[in-house]
């Protein structure tokens, strides 16, 4: 007997460990499971001190989302366990993202948090607990291959796909995990909560970073590294002086706003270099980015999958780039096979191709430099 997690038991003797963030998605997974006759035990992350908070919009993994998750629990008549995984989160996830910043990158915590403390230590916790499944709430698709290994594909609701953020999982988490979210949309999920007369029904989706409150990177970086504000210039492709900033933090790959230098047509911010702490600035078409160079690649399938068509994500929001990819151990060079603006050193570069089941996710790794052929030195990997 197959269960519908694709395990050899009946739902009764199959252990599920659901991670719950407190929000409707992964409360609803939760319930679901519970209601297939699952032996459920869900688990909260306690991952930072959100007591000094201001922001006025929901973050994840705060602490109201703690209380949420205990709640929805209680209702469901399941296990629940809190995880405090403050000094990790603080290494693996906040230090990261700092160093990186200061370094002139532009990183995304979330895609670490995930690499870390979120798949990481939860999978290997949920070995400890002898569970048959760790499920989450995201919205992704997994399908098994002839092999019965375990494939990531896009969500059928594209407006919610998180394949992008979960480029870095490895097989053996891929293998162990399960998305029931993948084939429903964000509407079918609330109408299940409510069905399931769960108190987070109509809990409004996380729209900060959790250690970030209302999008201030700068105040974050200020508090853990003050010395990182230091003055340097601002100058144009050539090398040119045009003023001076109050820290390369303070500045992101595309911005325009902020930086404050008067010109005849608007300036965007090309290139951020932190070894002699400068910031170039440019004309629009000065973002455009042909060429890829990435670190730490993560493969979800076979070198053979990169002979046929491919195409990348280089932002969670972004479209599908058809691009040449070649991978050499742990590095990956990219050919942008269109234009695409705005691309930083720091972001995910996210490998897909098209079979008759969907966008399968090949994998993916971090940019360390990118190639903009208007500017006569690019941007660098500096760690």
């Amino acid at each position: 007997m197959i269960n519908s997690l694709g395990i050899k038991k009946s739902p009764k003797d199959t252990k599920v460990v659901v991670a719950m963030s407190g929000g409707v998605d992964s409360s609803v997974v939760a319930g679901l499971m519970q209601e297939e006759g699952y032996n459920v035990t869900g688990i909260t992350l306690k991952l930072y001190d959100d007591a000094k908070s201001s922001s006025k919009s929901r973050q994840c993994c705060s602490g109201r989302d703690i209380i949420d998750a205990k709640r929805v629990s209680e209702t469901l008549g399941i296990d629940h366990k809190i995880l405090y995984y403050q000094k990790k989160f603080k290494t693996e996830v906040i230090d990261s993202f700092i160093d990186s910043y200061v370094s002139g990158e532009t990183p995304i915590p979330c895609v670490q948090c995930n690499q870390t403390v979120k798949f990481r230590d939860l999978f290997e916790f949920s070995k400890e607990l002898r569970a048959d499944v760790l499920v989450t709430g995201h919205y992704v698709l997994r399908r098994e291959t002839n092999g019965g290994e375990g494939a990531m594909y896009r969500a059928e609701d594209k407006n919610r796909d998180q394949s992008y953020f979960l480029f870095s999982t490895t097989q053996d988490q891929l293998d162990f995990l399960r998305f029931p979210l993948g084939s429903i949309n964000k509407s079918e999920t609330r109408k299940i909560a409510n069905k399931l007369k769960l108190n987070v029904a109509e809990k409004p989706d996380s729209q900060d970073i959790c250690f970030v409150p209302n999008g201030d990177y700068a105040s974050v970086i200020s508090r853990f590294r003050p010395q990182s504000f230091k003055k340097g210039d601002i100058l144009d492709l050539k090398g040119k002086k045009l003023g001076l900033h109050e820290g390369i933090i303070n500045y992101t790959i595309g911005q325009r706003k902020g930086i404050k230098i008067s010109n005849k047509e608007p300036l965007y911010v090309v290139e951020i270099r932190a070894e002699d702490n400068s910031v170039i600035v440019g004309p629009q078409d000065s973002l455009n980015i042909s060429e890829l160079y990435l670190r730490n690649v993560n493969l979800l399938s076979s070198i053979d999958d990169f002979k046929k068509e491919i195409f990348i994500k280089v932002r969670s929001t972004g479209k599908l780039l058809k691009s040449t990819v070649e991978i050499k151990k742990d590095n990956a060079f990219v050919k942008i096979l269109q234009d695409e603006k705005g691309i930083s050193p720091g972001q995910a570069c996210v490998f897909y191709s098209k079979d008759k089941i969907g966008e399968r996710v090949l994998g993916g790794g971090w940019i360390k430099k990118t190639v903009n052929k208007n500017l006569s030195t690019q941007s660098t990997d500096t760690k």
